[in-house]
């Protein structure tokens, strides 16, 4: 007879269980050691890295750089798996070709997106550096974010055929943070890089697809031809200390009008975009010569080391001098 003075245990049902031993097993990290980095470097424009896999429901993303000189050329005949998202990470001179038509030709901002869609040759000369990451995106994603916008399943394939550069300041954040996912966990750095692609790519979507019912109103923007006087202004002054009025005096506009019509056009203020300019060009500074932090913030029309600092690690997500460390690590650069 069983002696029901003594309780008997119960684990309630909402409380945690202990994982069976025929569970999901756990992350291999020796696996996980050997998968390439989440974002690789690409040896050919808009050509995913040969140790990428291929796998149709996932979204591949590499990364085109080039440290300038010469006028670069490059092309690709177009991929009937995916869309290739171009997304932007600094300033550059660009002109891009999109099925044979003109979509660019000037000064890209950090930010600038362009989508070409599955089977579209594509091809762009490049002047000056640039830095770029691509977003080769299959059917089988887009159709989840789409059913994610909208609560049903699109009735056709998801096509974003809107070849023109649009810019959005929260995706150039969202691609600066897919661009450094690396950690030492080589799983969790894939779980993020995953997470972030899959951010942009949803963020892209619902953007494409807001265009398109909003008739895609056009306001004023600045003309070509002012955006490029503006920009050139900028950088023939990095090392001085102008301002809006001045911008917008070079352009004939007053300050209002070209503040305006210039974050229309960019998707930043001016200010914003004179400082990410100063910090391009003194990473050129870091990367390329022997100069002190100071020395460097001094050419790049900062007044103080400490003020220069704090906007570089703001932009940068590191130390002037620390940044430096890490790329002449990288590189085997003489001047750290």
């Amino acid at each position: 007879m069983k002696d029901l003075s003594m309780p008997v245990p119960v684990t309630p049902a909402f409380l945690p269980q202990p994982p069976r031993r025929d569970s999901a097993p756990m992350l291999d990290l020796t696996r996980a050691a050997r998968m390439p980095d989440p974002v690789q470097p690409e040896r050919a424009w808009r050509y995913p890295p040969q140790a990428a896999p291929c796998d149709l429901d996932t979204i591949l993303v590499s990364r085109w750089t080039c440290e300038g000189g010469d006028t670069q050329t490059v092309s690709h005949p177009g991929d009937a798996r995916w869309h290739c998202i171009s997304l932007n990470l600094r300033t550059a001179s660009v002109r891009l070709l999109c099925g044979g038509k003109p979509i660019f030709d000037g000064r890209l901002a950090p930010g600038a997106v362009q989508i070409t869609a599955p089977g579209v040759a594509a091809s762009a000369t490049y002047d000056g550096a640039c830095d770029v990451l691509h977003l080769f995106v299959p059917q089988s994603v887009l159709a989840r974010c789409h059913s994610d916008q909208f609560g049903h399943a699109p009735l056709d394939d998801v096509i974003l055929d809107d070849p023109f550069l649009h810019t959005d300041p929260a995706l150039e954040r969202l691609g600066q943070a897919l661009a450094v996912a690396q950690t030492q966990d080589p799983g969790l750095g894939r779980m993020f890089a995953d997470s972030v692609a899959l951010a942009i790519v949803s963020r892209v979507v619902a953007a494409h697809f807001h265009r398109a019912a909003t008739g895609q109103r056009t306001r004023a923007k600045l003309p070509q031809w002012r955006l490029r006087r503006a920009l050139e202004y900028i950088d023939a002054n990095l090392d001085t200390p102008i301002g809006l009025a001045d911008i917008a005096e070079s352009t004939g506009m007053t300050r209002m009008h070209f503040a305006a019509q210039f974050r229309r056009t960019t998707g930043m203020r001016p200010h914003e975009y004179l400082l990410r300019r100063r910090i391009e060009h003194a990473q050129d500074l870091l990367r390329q010569t022997g100069g002190s932090v100071l020395d460097v913030a001094l050419r790049c029309g900062f007044r103080s080391q400490a003020h220069f600092t704090t906007v570089f690690k703001r932009f940068v997500g590191d130390t002037p001098h620390c940044w430096r460390v890490k790329v002449a690590t990288t590189t085997g650069s003489s001047h750290a």
